[in-house]
């Protein structure tokens, strides 16, 4: 591993850290209970009563690396038009938990606890991949609070053959091998699953410095998630309608969930739900087609009426 002071992976850091404080957010760190502490960025407590009136929007990140990694390219652009929270799920980033619960529906508990906490009485939530199971499941556990519901890449109706289909795809023993990669090579891997990006050019060391900063903590619990998912284990979903109007967000090359499960979950959620499909992108649109993606969550979330923003 590379000295801090010449980690580019640390450099890379810095520079997001700016785009999310240039966006007026801080990070702060918030107790929900006796055992779970949440990491998240947000407006700080002082901000201006203008800030106050936006509509509150939480962003909740995929399995992976920490929020600060996943959402850079949505703070700046949606807080002009949203007051934006933005949390690490526990074992991820800065926040833990002593709980033994490790599902998802336990990670929408602590986000609805955070929201409580913070005094916001109604948001509406975007969820990508894992984040997206979580957004499902605080849409139905706090349908008083949750307006809007994105899912974005996120297999919500992911079957024991789907799983076992990825891993075959994936050419690995195991879903831990793809998720959570220890080395380069495993990174290389990863990022040609989810991405269309190919990192072949990249240094083994470059490789290693990332994946040292992004991945070597909290392996264990991060593990203890992947096992702990309530979906995924036999062959029958657990899906049903929600209240809240949906918006499904997917890439048309997605490699984790194929597009054909974008389609057969619309099917699932009922008739409030719209499908969009962003041509020529994986498993990370939000990255990948930044613009497009957030004109899509604009355009759903914002009313009609709204001036319409350059992205």
């Amino acid at each position: 591993m590379a000295p801090s002071f010449l980690s580019v992976a640390n450099f890379v850091e810095a520079i997001l850290r700016r785009k999310f404080s240039s966006a007026g957010l801080s990070l702060q760190t918030l107790s929900i209970d006796s055992e779970t502490t949440i990491q998240f960025w947000s407006p700080p407590p002082s901000s201006s009563p203008a800030n106050q009136q936006k509509p509150t929007l939480l962003l909740l990140h995929g399995f992976g690396p920490s929020a600060l990694w996943q959402w850079n390219h949505q703070v700046k652009p949606l807080s002009r038009f949203f007051r934006l929270y933005v949390p690490d799920l526990v074992f991820f980033g800065g926040s833990s938990s002593s709980s033994e619960n490790r599902s998802e529906m336990f990670q929408a508990l602590c986000m609805g606890k955070l929201m409580e906490k913070l005094g916001v009485e109604r948001f509406s939530v975007v969820g990508t991949s894992y984040g997206g199971f979580v957004a499902y499941n605080m849409a139905k556990m706090f349908p008083e609070k949750v307006e809007k519901v994105v899912l974005a890449s996120s297999g919500v109706n992911l079957r024991r053959s789907d799983n076992e289909a990825f891993i075959a795809r994936a050419k690995c023993q195991g879903i831990e091998e793809v998720m959570l990669p220890s080395c380069g090579t495993d990174l290389r891997r990863f990022s040609g699953i989810v991405s269309s990006w190919r990192l072949d050019y990249v240094p083994d060391f470059v490789l290693n410095d990332f994946c040292q900063k992004l991945y070597s903590e909290k392996r264990e619990e991060k593990a203890q998630l992947l096992e702990g998912l309530s979906i995924g284990k036999d062959d029958k979903t657990n899906v049903s309608p929600i209240q809240q109007d949906i918006m499904l967000i997917w890439g048309e090359q997605d490699q984790v969930f194929p597009l054909k499960m974008a389609h057969d979950l619309k099917e699932m959620l009922g008739k409030n739900v719209t499908l969009e499909v962003i041509q020529k992108t994986s498993h990370i649109p939000q990255t990948e087609k930044s613009k497009e993606f957030n004109r899509i969550i604009m355009s759903f979330l914002l009313p009609p009426a709204t001036p319409s923003l350059q992205l």
